[in-house]
């Protein structure tokens, strides 16, 4: 809630130290086809995901502006690879945003990032789950009896993964190196980071294919060359 919002500025504020750094956590997902699915539910996935560290940052950012300080936002890989829906939909508008805030910011001092993570431990899928149960039990979805078996045990493989203190560490690292990135991808295992990588360049291929001023082979490496150098002298 915006007041909420507003009173954290003031308490900050009030303590007279400044502020450096924000990580915009806070996250939540939906089981809700895209076809049949309830509008509330993109409305609730979007309010946390999207408007949540847009309104954080709006707030706060006169105070980031004075220390030079650093925001972030916890996206994640779903943001590329499309696969989780109107959860999916939310992470693809954070890289949007983040992309854009920092252009608009650029000349601030405040450095904009977001931090990708792939499927670690946490309390988002049991959650989803619940909603999903409470929901085919009111008649606003259906669950097929494997999605249902899947939903009533999140939890359970959820306590199986990895424990995220890789991610904490890519936070740690944005908001202390003297040249922070602008995108973290953390994931458990290489296979999530390939997959990941894969489709996001996978777009990139049909973007060009049979356009008008297509890049051949040669091309695109040229460009891949550029963008290469690019990172490796920011």
């Amino acid at each position: 809630m915006q007041e909420d919002i507003d009173a954290a500025v003031d308490f900050v504020s009030d303590q007279g130290r400044g502020l450096y750094g924000v990580v915009n956590n806070a996250g939540v997902s939906a089981f809700s086809p895209l076809t049949s699915g309830p509008e509330s539910d993109m409305d609730f996935v979007f309010n946390v995901n999207v408007y949540g560290p847009y309104r954080i940052n709006k707030a706060f950012l006169p105070l980031l502006e004075k220390s030079g300080g650093r925001t972030t936002t916890i996206g994640s890989i779903a943001g590329f690879t499309g696969r989780s829906g109107i959860y999916s939909m939310s992470k693809f508008a954070v890289e949007a945003y983040t992309d854009s805030l920092a252009r608009e910011i650029e000349d601030t001092g405040v450095h904009v990032s977001v931090v990708e993570p792939g499927g670690f431990k946490s309390n988002i899928g049991a959650s989803r789950g619940a909603r999903a149960l409470a929901a085919a039990e009111k008649g606003e979805i259906e669950l097929t009896t494997e999605q249902r078996a899947r939903h009533e045990d999140a939890a359970a493989r959820s306590a199986s993964q990895k424990e995220p203190d890789e991610v904490a560490d890519a936070i740690l690292d944005l908001l202390t190196t003297e040249d922070p990135k602008r995108r973290y991808m953390v994931t458990p295992n290489e296979r999530q980071a390939h997959s990941t990588v894969k489709t996001a360049l996978r777009r990139i291929v049909q973007l060009n294919h049979d356009q008008p001023y297509a890049y051949d082979r040669e091309g695109l490496i040229a460009v891949l060359d550029e963008l290469l150098e690019e990172i490796a002298s920011d």
